[in-house]
């Protein structure tokens, strides 16, 4: 698989592995630990060389899986985590990003990863009460002392953006971003292009709405992430339908799987683009991993780039909590 350069010369695989899945989410937890970790280092097997975690994802039991999946391949991958969640008793309890929990969460994170350093390391959501100039100097600390090698931003708007990389130097933004979730397009890619930072794009298939294996009329139980999100609400499945019926149409048309189709969409729309699907199959990694050499033609491009305008997306991408978080 050939690599892409996000900021600040940190190079990677073009399509990265988002771990969350193998911890919590989307449904029942797998119950073999030892198949997670098989999957993790298939991936790596495969070319990719970018695997998303965070300290919030399980709790902490996903870093811990990260550690023991990377620690015979440390050389091969570059890890991405995240700090910014005042954790109580397994729970989020709101944002945190004073210095002293950020310092706190590396610690801990480089503990559980078992590394020297952290390749890229997230403020998850922005705090509006630290300023993000004082999260952008702690970040440009630990870089100094050797703990963390990239700084990254996950959500955050294009003025957040800015005052954080006049600060210290941001080499990627995280966001969603996907042929149904278009919110970066209008302010947030523009300054990544103008600043030299790159873009991860996560739940890059929408939340697997895009590899054609969600149904109309499909439930979700409580505890699952899809269950929140009004995107997959009944009503707005099947109106949503239409979205994916365009895309089924022209993966077929270029051999192709629709999920494929979504990930070369998103590798298009820049060369420092790198999205980080998630599974818990070997399967799956190879199909992402084949996205990697999907040719799009302009005029597939142009279509795609239309579809929402043509069809429209029923339903957020959050619910109301969740959406005052992101943007800002």
């Amino acid at each position: 698989m050939h690599t892409r350069i996000l900021g600040q010369g940190l190079r990677v695989s073009a399509i990265g592995l988002g771990a969350m899945g193998m911890s919590m989410s989307y449904g029942p937890n797998p119950g073999d630990r030892d198949d997670m970790i098989g999957v993790l280092r298939y991936a790596v097997e495969q070319g990719v060389t970018l695997i998303d975690t965070a300290e919030v994802y399980g709790p902490y039991v996903n870093e811990e899986l990260v550690g023991e999946a990377i620690a015979p391949i440390r050389d091969e991958v570059a890890v991405a985590t995240k700090f910014g969640w005042n954790i109580v008793d397994g729970a989020m309890q709101g944002t945190d990003s004073r210095p002293e929990q950020i310092r706190r969460v590396a610690d801990a994170s480089l503990k559980r990863l078992g590394v020297e350093a952290i390749d890229l390391f997230y403020q998850h959501r922005v705090d509006l009460s630290v300023p993000i100039e004082d999260v952008a100097g702690t970040v440009g600390e630990l870089v100094a002392a050797g703990k963390v090698r990239h700084f990254g931003l996950s959500e955050a708007g294009a003025t957040t953006i800015r005052r954080a990389h006049a600060v210290f130097p941001v080499t990627a933004v995280q966001s969603e971003y996907s042929l149904w979730t278009r919110d970066p397009e209008a302010e947030v890619l523009p300054t990544l292009r103008e600043l030299g930072i790159g873009f991860v794009p996560f739940s890059p298939l929408g939340k697997g709405f895009f590899t054609g294996t969600v149904t109309a009329g499909q439930t979700f139980e409580p505890g699952e992430i899809r269950a929140r999100v009004p995107r997959f609400e009944a009503d707005n499945l099947a109106a949503n339908q239409a979205l994916l019926d365009q895309v089924t149409a022209l993966a077929a048309a270029r051999d192709a799987t629709p999920g494929q189709v979504a990930l070369a969409w998103l590798l298009a729309q820049a060369p420092s683009i790198v999205p980080i699907p998630g599974t818990r199959r070997h399967s799956r990694i190879d199909e992402n991993v084949g996205a990697a050499s999907i040719l799009l033609s302009a005029d597939d491009i142009a279509d795609l780039d239309a579809l929402t305008e043509r069809f429209g997306v029923a339903g957020d991408r959050y619910n109301e909590a969740g959406m005052r978080m992101v943007g800002l």
